[in-house]
């Protein structure tokens, strides 16, 4: 195993990079250099949804099968043009400083630290009380799996659809599915929270046998949690395109609702398992088709219109624009 440090140039930035031949999954023989070889060719499509978020990472410095942990400060050994925000944490009391991956370099930065997981802020930086977009979490709890996320996914469809708003499924690179509604307007936590949460209580009143609102595990077996809570300010999710850290190098992949569509239908969960080398398929086949994300300013119902009976004529508030 090469453990050297050699030094490259990332657009026209000098960055140190180590023991690229070290496995961080063993099961493919999945290689440092790997993992930053697949951030940088998924970058034009991965970079536009880590700006200017404060980034938590995620860092496995013996391979998937060891010891992790979180760091939510930037490292101070980072290079002067690594760029951090400034965060309060009520948590620590103090300030952190986050690290910022606005560039292709400071994304090679991270993979280098064995950095395999990005997770993300629903917040912009210069504005961390305001997030951008809500988020549903669907978690399967064994023998469940995705195929029973994917109906979980196509109700909240539904229910978007009735309200006219655009709705986006990724898979979670895990087990699950995750479906963004964009938001990009002016709302608060203090209002996407409630209205996740009554949402899901929503769908676990009218499918009591396949939905779960609650976070206790022992109520989940073999049904989906409706994660709400992610609609938080101290909350980071997976971010689009990031690799996993389980047992093959999976991604949180973009998917159409036809092939959540088609999952639910062939109860097949393999159809929305997809390795680094498929996700950098896709993303020559659809670009990015998490782009919408970014930039559609949808405007959030009032939260008396998720028992209204979705009757058009109760929603007074619809907004659908790109900026």
């Amino acid at each position: 195993m090469t453990k050297g440090t050699s030094t490259i140039e990332v657009q026209g930035r000098q960055l140190s990079v180590s023991s690229l031949d070290k496995v961080l999954y063993p099961a493919d023989g999945f290689t440092k250099g790997q993992l930053i070889d697949y951030y940088v060719r998924v970058a034009p499509v991965l970079l536009p949804h880590l700006r200017g978020r404060p980034l938590t990472m995620k860092r496995y410095p013996n391979g998937v099968e060891g010891m992790f942990f979180y760091e939510k400060n930037c490292p101070t050994h980072r290079p002067d043009w690594v760029q951090t925000a400034p965060i309060w944490s009520e948590g620590n009391n103090r300030w952190m400083d986050y690290c910022l991956v606005q560039d292709v370099a400071t994304l090679v930065w991270t993979a280098n630290l064995a950095d395999i997981e990005l997770h993300t802020s629903l917040s912009l930086a210069k504005d961390i009380s305001r997030p951008t977009m809500m988020v549903f979490d669907l978690d399967p709890g064994a023998p469940a799996t995705i195929v029973q996320c994917c109906q979980v996914a196509m109700w909240l469809k539904d229910f978007f659809d009735a309200l006219e708003l655009a709705t986006f499924p990724k898979t979670s690179g895990s087990k699950g599915l995750q479906l963004y509604v964009p938001l990009n307007t002016k709302v608060t936590y203090g209002e996407t929270k409630p209205f996740a949460h009554e949402l899901a209580r929503k769908l676990e009143r009218e499918h009591p046998q396949q939905v779960v609102s609650d976070m206790k595990k022992s109520l989940r077996k073999n049904k989906v949690f409706v994660d709400w809570s992610q609609n938080d300010q101290h909350k980071t999710t997976i971010c689009v395109y990031s690799l996993r850290a389980k047992e093959h190098p999976t991604v949180s992949t973009p998917v159409t609702w036809e092939e959540v569509a088609g999952c639910l239908k062939k109860k097949d969960p393999e159809l929305l398992v997809f390795a680094a080398d498929q996700a950098l398929k896709r993303v020559e086949k659809f670009g990015d088709l998490f782009a919408p994300v970014i930039k559609l300013k949808q405007k959030l119902p009032k939260l008396s219109a998720i028992n209204s009976g979705l009757q058009p004529e109760t929603v007074h508030s619809r907004k659908r624009t790109v900026a």
